[in-house]
C-alpha cells in the first residue's frame, strides 16, 4: 500500500505496534498505567505510561478506552518543568 494513500496513522512502531497520538488507550493494553497523583477529585485522575521506546502515552482515567495522547520525553520534561514554574497556573483561574 501506497505511504500517501494510508488510511493508517504514520509513526514509530513499538514492538511491532504502530503507536500514534489519539490512538484508542486500550491498544496498549491495560498494564503499566500509574496515576502520577491523585486528588480529591474523586478518581478523575490522567494516567501515564512510558512506552518501550520512551515516549510517555497519557489517557483520562475515567475513559480507558479513550484516546492516548503520547509525548516525547522533551515534550513532558518541558511541560513538567513548566508546570512547576507556575506557566500553567492560568488554567486553574
Amino acid at each position: 500500500m501506497d505511504r500517501t494513500t494510508s488510511s493508517q496513522p504514520l509513526g514509530p512502531r513499538t514492538c511491532g505496534q504502530r503507536i500514534y497520538n489519539g490512538m484508542p488507550a486500550r491498544e496498549l493494553g491495560s498494564e503499566g498505567w500509574h496515576k502520577p497523583w491523585s486528588g480529591g477529585n474523586g478518581g478523575n485522575c490522567l494516567e501515564a505510561m512510558k512506552l518501550a521506546d520512551g515516549r510517555i502515552a497519557v489517557r483520562q482515567s475515567t475513559d480507558p478506552d479513550g484516546p492516548a495522547l503520547i509525548y516525547t520525553t522533551d515534550e513532558m520534561t518541558a511541560f513538567i518543568e513548566g508546570a512547576k514554574a507556575g506557566v500553567a497556573d492560568f488554567l486553574l483561574s
